[in-house]
C-alpha cells in the first residue's frame, strides 16, 4: 500500500487501553496509533483528518503530561453541532484514538467496567474546539484548531475544481493537497491551542 512517505515521519499516539489488556488482544494493552493507520480508517488525509489528529497528539500530552493516556476513560466533546462542518469527521478520529463514543460503542462488561458510551459530546457549551476529560481525576484541557494561521485548504481545492482550474493544476492537485497536510505538521505550534483547567 503505497503512501506520502512524510506520514511515517509523524510522531504517534501511544494509550494504554485495558480492555483491550483484559480481552487478550494486545498482552500489554499498549496500543500505538499513526497518522497513516487514522488515515486507513478515515479513507483519506486532509486538513481536518490531520487537524482532529494533531488535537489529539497534543490534548493528550497535556492532559497526561506524567504518563500514557488511557484510551476508554477520557471524554471528548466539541463546541460544534456534529452536522456542522466537519466536526463529524474529527469525532470520529477522536473516537478511533481514545475510544469514546457517544451511544454506539461498546456498553461494557457486566457491572460496567469498560463502558465506552456517552464519551463523545457535540454542540457543548465550551469555550474552544474541544475539550478533552480525564475520567480518573477530572483534569481537562480545551484544544483550538486554526489551519488558517499557515494554509489555505479551500483555496488549494478550489484550484483544481474552479473555472480557471488547468489541467496541470488538476492533475497535481493531490501532491499540492498533501504537502498542505505536511505544512501542518510542521507547524503544529501555530495552528495548535492548549488552555488548561484542574
Amino acid at each position: 500500500m503505497q503512501h506520502k512517505a512524510f506520514f511515517d515521519t509523524l510522531e504517534s499516539i501511544t494509550l494504554y487501553d485495558e480492555l483491550s489488556q483484559f480481552l487478550g488482544a494486545i498482552d500489554d494493552g499498549m496500543i500505538c496509533y499513526s497518522y497513516f493507520d487514522i488515515v486507513k480508517t478515515a479513507g483519506h488525509s486532509c486538513g481536518t483528518v490531520a487537524g482532529a489528529y494533531i488535537m489529539a497528539l497534543n490534548g493528550l500530552k497535556a492532559l497526561y503530561p506524567e504518563g500514557t493516556p488511557k484510551r476508554g476513560e477520557i471524554k471528548v466533546e466539541f463546541h460544534k453541532k456534529v452536522e456542522d462542518d466537519n466536526t463529524g469527521v474529527m469525532g470520529c478520529v477522536l473516537s478511533n484514538i481514545t475510544g469514546a463514543t457517544s451511544d454506539y460503542g461498546f456498553g461494557g462488561i457486566p457491572g460496567g467496567k469498560f463502558n465506552r458510551r456517552s464519551l463523545l459530546f457535540y454542540g457543548v457549551d465550551i469555550a474552544t474546539d474541544m475539550r478533552l476529560t480525564r475520567l480518573d481525576t477530572m483534569a481537562e484541557i480545551g484544544v483550538n484548531y486554526r489551519p488558517q494561521t499557515v494554509v489555505n485548504p479551500m483555496k488549494i481545492l478550489m484550484s483544481a475544481i474552479g473555472p480557471d482550474a488547468t489541467q496541470e493544476d488538476k492533475e497535481s492537485f493531490g501532491e499540492r493537497f498533501q504537502e498542505m497536510v505536511q505544512t501542518l505538521f510542521e507547524n503544529q505550534d501555530k495552528v495548535i491551542e492548549i488552555t488548561t483547567a484542574s
